[in-house]
């Protein structure tokens, strides 16, 4: 064979030029040279190729009885025209590149028909005569990982051609996965052919024009019985966890390659009306998944298992986002949600949470090593530990929608959040040093605050079994006594799960910036405007208990302020020098929860955390936090700056000064620099300045710095007029995009809850 015309062949077919001589000579250029034994099967056990170039691996271990490795004389039969320069690993290389390629050309509609044709002919060829499928398998078991992971995408590519082409199923294909998967764990070579299953299912996904379900159960349904008994070996039956302390010891490859395989299959579930039973079964026996992340296999490894539990219990969510079907008419998701979730608290509540050791270092990219001179300390995987936190809380979600009375959730739902609380302060200690927490429903924010996808599954969750627990004592009794009342309250927030709590601890975080949450609602990445619309309407019928929350906030004697708080007897003014040489660094804060006039529980942490802070200047006040201006800093859109953006609030004078600075590929972030003074009838002033972002080195974001006068002190209701106004800044931006057309969406419902909140707050609270 001339190198030359293969490489011709793939420039031809690079730029799409039709290929002119007959399919016979480009079928003999794309001859695989592997040799195989008489009597020898598919899987060919390991294959060797001659060592030219020190491009495969030595192992001078292996058992070489059944191999056949070619000879110098067969070689160079082989190969006689090759140029020297080319090894026959190169040669193989660029022949599976290019059967990979001219499937995906042949699959395009911009390629013309003739040429589609001429490729399929090829095709046609190379399966009949050549039987490159049976080589493309042997080649799956070559020491050399390029060659075997070539070898598995062009045969995965074949595969699924003739699935969508010929509507056939590749019965050497076929044969081998059977024999492979059923012969587990007597033969442990099972990753390749995981690998070239996982790429199929992936390739038929992301084809938009593919029916799917049809193909889909056509492979699926002859490995389905097999699938399900390989999960229950390789997970149940002959694990051992030490066979995967190492995550490149052939157990832990073949483990991961299963993984990557259920998360197909996950993902495939939505194309089928029903789901085989191997799309099902690790709904149905996720215990064996949950005893694996607890057990001492590589920290690799459980991550993965812990990664894919999200996705698991986030399924419901994708499948009513991209269909729009309703959960109840979908029995079979119905009834492994319901197994998932069951068999989570189960553990949950037997301390499962406390057994996962997680990494003691934050994840780097390209490694787990702190980059010298960053200053960055390593601590919990927050990744992970969101995630975990993640999956209780989506599996509380759907276990108590679906329960019928108050009492026979009320004793789980404590025990496991009682479980996670405990879990989110063991995992935490470090930040709670530099940020102690005194009301559990600032978890919340804490953990998932870096992950907006995260925190707003999270809070909807949260927001929904609140909503379960409302109804379930309403419909008990229909007017409850003030003691149920006050005690119905104080559960709400011993147990992190008050709604306006986890939202106004989220606008505390973000410096009540409604540009973050406008970002949010145009974001098609979270579930932000199902969970805002829900929480607006329990706005609306719950407003007393919102405006007690606020209070909480501001009460002096209660006080229910941020972890970037300082509190003090009297605030007064900060003089221009004093703010020059003012030091953005954290202080001890006092937290301390709750409106006393409600005898709620009163949370505290550690020993002095309820020190109050006395300041070295009688005069000055400073406020640090390192996190909560961070959203509004970076807000995504500039959205004053559309030619109406006029001062929207009497009293108010604003200076912006807008900087752009590239964010990878997807558009400019507008770091703002606001300063901004109020004035109010009375002419008492309150003055905050943003000052400029964090020096390198510095372990501070942004540092606010608060003034009031000597002579006045904040008012009480500061929590409530900040998110008022954050929501009618949040209304008037929605209706400027909607007049000119720039909203992705209609949010003429949404703008009516905001209105009607708008209403409400102006009638009960006149200025």
């Amino acid at each position: 064979m001339e190198i030359s015309l293969l490489q011709q062949m793939y420039k031809d077919v690079l730029v799409g030029i039709p290929l002119a001589k007959e399919s016979h000579h480009y079928t003999s250029l794309l001859n695989l040279c592997v040799e195989q034994s008489p009597g020898r099967d598919e899987s060919c056990n390991r294959m060797h190729l001659p060592s030219t170039n020190g491009g495969i691996r030595s192992h001078q271990d292996a058992d070489m009885s059944n191999v056949v490795v070619p000879t110098t004389a067969d070689t160079s039969n082989s190969f006689a025209n090759v140029n020297s320069s080319f090894c026959p690993r190169e040669v193989m290389l660029l022949q599976l590149t290019l059967i990979k390629m001219m499937v995906a050309k042949a699959e395009s509609q911009e390629i013309e028909f003739n040429t589609r044709q001429k490729y399929c002919e090829i095709f046609v060829l190379l399966l009949k005569e050549a039987k490159i499928d049976s080589k493309l398998i042997c080649l799956l078991g070559s020491y050399d990982q390029l060659l075997s992971h070539m070898a598995s995408k062009s045969l995965a590519s074949l595969v699924y051609f003739q699935l969508k082409e010929e509507n056939a199923l590749n019965v050497t294909w076929l044969t081998f996965s059977l024999k492979t998967l059923s012969g587990f764990p007597a033969n442990t070579q099972v990753a390749e052919c995981l690998w070239t299953l996982t790429t199929i299912i992936k390739d038929m996904l992301k084809d938009e024009v593919l029916t799917k379900a049809g193909i889909l159960k056509k492979m699926l349904a002859p490995l389905d019985a097999v699938l399900e008994g390989f999960y229950n070996s390789i997970l149940f039956h002959h694990f051992d966890s030490h066979h995967y302390t190492s995550p490149y010891s052939e157990a832990a490859n073949n483990l991961i390659s299963f993984i990557d395989l259920l998360e197909a299959l996950l993902a495939s579930r939505i194309e089928l009306e029903l789901p085989l039973r191997c799309q099902r079964v690790l709904f149905l026996k996720v215990s064996y998944i949950l005893k694996l992340i607890s057990s001492s296999i590589h920290y690799l490894i459980k991550k993965k298992l812990i990664m894919f539990l999200k996705k698991c219990v986030l399924y419901k969510s994708r499948e009513d986002a991209n269909s729009g079907s309703l959960f109840l008419q979908n029995p079979s998701l119905y009834e492994d949600m319901i197994a998932l979730s069951n068999a989570v608290l189960q553990v949950v509540n037997l301390a499962w949470l406390n057994r996962i050791l997680l990494s003691e270092k934050a994840s780097y990219f390209g490694g787990s090593e702190t980059v010298p001179g960053d200053g960055t300390q390593g601590g919990t995987d927050q990744t992970v530990l969101r995630a975990l936190s993640l999956v209780v809380l989506k599996a509380l979600e759907f276990k108590f929608q679906n329960s019928a009375t108050e009492a026979e959730i009320r004793g789980e739902f404590q025990s496991s959040m009682s479980q996670l609380l405990l879990f989110w302060r063991s995992h935490l200690k470090a930040s709670l040093q530099f940020h102690p927490v005194v009301h559990h429903c600032e978890w919340v924010s804490l953990i998932f605050i870096e992950q907006d996808d995260d925190m707003w599954e999270a809070a909807k969750a949260l927001l929904l079994i609140y909503l379960k627990f409302d109804r379930l004592l309403h419909d008990a009794a229909d007017n409850l006594s003030q003691k149920e009342e006050e005690t119905w309250n104080f559960l709400t927030h011993a147990s992190a799960y008050n709604p306006h709590c986890i939202f106004l601890f989220f606008l505390e975080k973000i410096a009540f910036d409604s540009t973050v949450l406008l970002d949010f609602l145009i974001s098609s990445e979270t579930c932000f405007l199902e969970y805002l619309v829900r929480y607006l309407k329990l706005l609306s019928k719950d407003w007393h208990q919102f405006v007690d929350v606020c209070n909480g906030f501001d009460t002096k004697d209660g006080t229910f302020q941020s972890i970037s708080s300082v509190k003090q007897e009297k605030q007064s003014c900060m003089t221009d020098e004093s703010l020059q040489n003012a030091c953005c660094e954290p202080e001890p804060q006092t937290l301390v929860a709750l409106a006393a006039s409600h005898s709620y529980l009163v949370f505290t942490t550690e020993q002095g955390d309820n020190e109050v802070v006395e300041s070295n200047q009688s005069n000055s006040l400073i406020c640090t936090d390192s996190t909560s201006l961070l959203g509004s800093l970076q807000s995504l859109v500039n959205y004053d700056s559309s030619e109406d953006s006029e001062l929207e609030s009497d009293g108010k004078e604003c200076l912006v000064n807008t900087k752009q600075v590239p964010l990878n590929n997807e558009g400019e972030v507008r770091i703002r620099e606001t300063v901004c003074s109020y004035t109010d009838d009375k002419q008492n002033t309150l003055k905050c300045e943003v000052l400029p972002l964090k020096q390198k080195g510095s372990n501070t974001l942004s540092c606010l710095t608060c003034t009031a006068s000597s002579d006045n002190v904040i008012p009480l209701r500061t929590m409530l007029y900040k998110s008022i106004k954050c929501l009618e800044e949040l209304q008037k931006a929605i209706s400027r995009l909607q007049r000119r057309n720039l909203f992705p969406y209609n949010p003429s419902a949404l703008l009516k809850l905001l209105s009607q909140v708008e209403k409400i707050s102006k009638n009960v609270n006149p200025q």
